[in-house]
């Protein structure tokens, strides 16, 4: 009787390799997202000095197209869609497949001869003028958002289809600290190499990733297919009751009628445009306002992305054995308000703006860690794909939202107390929306505080 129960994933270590395999892909994705961040300077070169002439709009429209297709024709939403629809397989091979496509395409328009040739075309009475290089690029980024948002979301799925009973906070954890480690390597490798090699020689490095990354979800959905059979022999030995886990569209009417994922999705609004938004803004502020040298700035600013690579997983391990996810983000949120709270002191010490970068890194490794895993438990695994996509589509606008407000009061407040203030707000907002979760959680009974480890 226990050979019939059991499953591929029950072996630890297949489980564990399916883990690295769809990382990787995920963090190759992330590596290709902002390989191009480190370049704006030689970009904006002339082309005769072996840039490519771009402005610094050209630019900033380039790097804001690669949400183009995902926010405005609603790409996003509809990747969720495809993934419940589809499939894990087939939505992770088309994700690998458009990230691909769209680096091909800004390769080209990086060394293809198109010096002195320009792209004009009208988006609600703005005329927008771009060189030709940059309006291929953003069209190849704007694709390759499509796929990196569908990966997203497609590997989230493939954890909790692989590690539902199992280690699946450690498991989303580290695909988060690999995620993170692909940005690292991005933002640190990307300038030297062009500077050595050639502009176009990132792109080329990022080519070969995403071949590496698009070979080893071929190899994952061979693993997948093994465990469709497991669970159809399973289901036919009476040994497991399959409900109907087909997705219908009518099933969105199923999200959107849970008050958990309304809480879920204003929460993630709230506590990532407390997060994301305000490490934009930090290495201005270490200069600023703990006059901090320009040089070390950005390092001041990089605890927070490092240490969540260390602290991720190690916290998503302690929710998988002792449960308490809401606890845990309760905990981690309030942490997060805390520092922004700090940060609209008058101190001026270098040292306080540290210790408080370390606390942020903890608080931004502590709830993530917790967040993710506790969506599966409130949205049925049929259209959990959906619900994780809609939550990031919605997180856009606010992530969109914030940053104008703290920008427009950094303006007018240069001690940066009234920007802190607002994100300090936005914290605690998410504090009260997660305590909310907590009663929510007792009311319906999802088992949010329960350990992920079934024994």
């Amino acid at each position: 009787m226990e050979e019939i129960r059991k499953k591929i994933n029950d072996s630890v270590w297949v489980r564990w390799i399916v883990l690295v395999i769809v990382a990787t892909a995920m963090m190759m994705g992330y590596f290709l997202n902002d390989i191009m961040s480190p370049l704006e300077t030689l970009l904006e070169m002339p082309v005769e000095e072996g840039g490519l002439g771009w402005t610094s709009t050209d630019y900033g429209f380039f790097s804001g197209s690669g949400g183009l297709i995902n926010v405005f024709l609603l790409m996003l939403f509809f990747s969720g869609l495809i993934l419940d629809k589809m499939g894990v397989r087939f939505t992770g091979v088309l994700s690998c497949s458009l990230m691909l496509i769209g680096v091909a395409i800004k390769y080209y328009a990086v060394t293809a001869p198109l010096a002195g040739e320009t792209f004009n075309f009208n988006v609600l009475f703005w005329d927008v003028h771009l060189p030709l290089s940059a309006a291929i690029a953003s069209l190849g980024f704007a694709i390759f958002g499509v796929g990196y948002e569908m990966c997203g979301i497609t590997v989230s799925k493939a954890m909790v289809r692989w590690f539902t009973g199992h280690e699946l906070a450690l498991a989303m954890g580290i695909q988060l600290a690999m995620a993170r480690l692909g940005t690292a390597a991005a933002l640190s490798v990307s300038a030297p190499v062009a500077r050595h090699f050639s502009l176009s020689a990132p792109l080329l490095l990022g080519l070969v990733c995403l071949l590496i990354g698009l070979v080893s979800f071929f190899v994952f959905c061979v693993l997948d297919i093994r465990l469709d059979k497991d669970e159809r022999r399973l289901n036919a030995a009476g040994v497991v009751d399959n409900p109907d886990d087909q997705f219908h569209l009518r099933d969105i009417g199923l999200i959107l009628k849970s008050p958990g994922f309304w809480l879920i999705t204003l929460f993630v609004v709230l506590f990532y445009s407390a997060v994301s938004p305000f490490l934009k803004f930090a290495t201005k502020l270490m200069v600023d306002k703990y006059a901090v040298a320009p040089d070390i700035a950005g390092f001041f600013t990089s605890i927070v992305p490092f240490g969540t690579i260390l602290m991720t997983p190690l916290f998503g391990s302690v929710y998988d054995k002792y449960g308490r996810g809401v606890t845990l983000i309760i905990i981690g949120t309030s942490m997060l308000t805390l520092v922004h709270f700090g940060f609209s002191l008058p101190i001026h010490a270098s040292a306080f703006a540290i210790f408080m970068m370390v606390l942020l890194s903890i608080g931004f490794s502590l709830t993530p860690a917790a967040l993710w895993p506790i969506v599966p438990k409130i949205m049925p695994m049929k259209c959990l794909g959906t619900a994780y996509s809609l939550i990031f589509f919605i997180q856009n606008f606010g992530r969109a939202i914030i940053p104008m407000f703290v920008g427009k009061a950094n303006e007018t407040d240069p001690t940066y107390t009234t920007g802190m203030q607002i994100f300090a707000g936005t914290g605690l907002a998410a504090v009260l929306v997660a305590i909310s979760m907590l009663y929510l959680d007792k009311k319906k009974g999802y088992g949010l505080e329960q350990p992920n480890i079934k024994n």
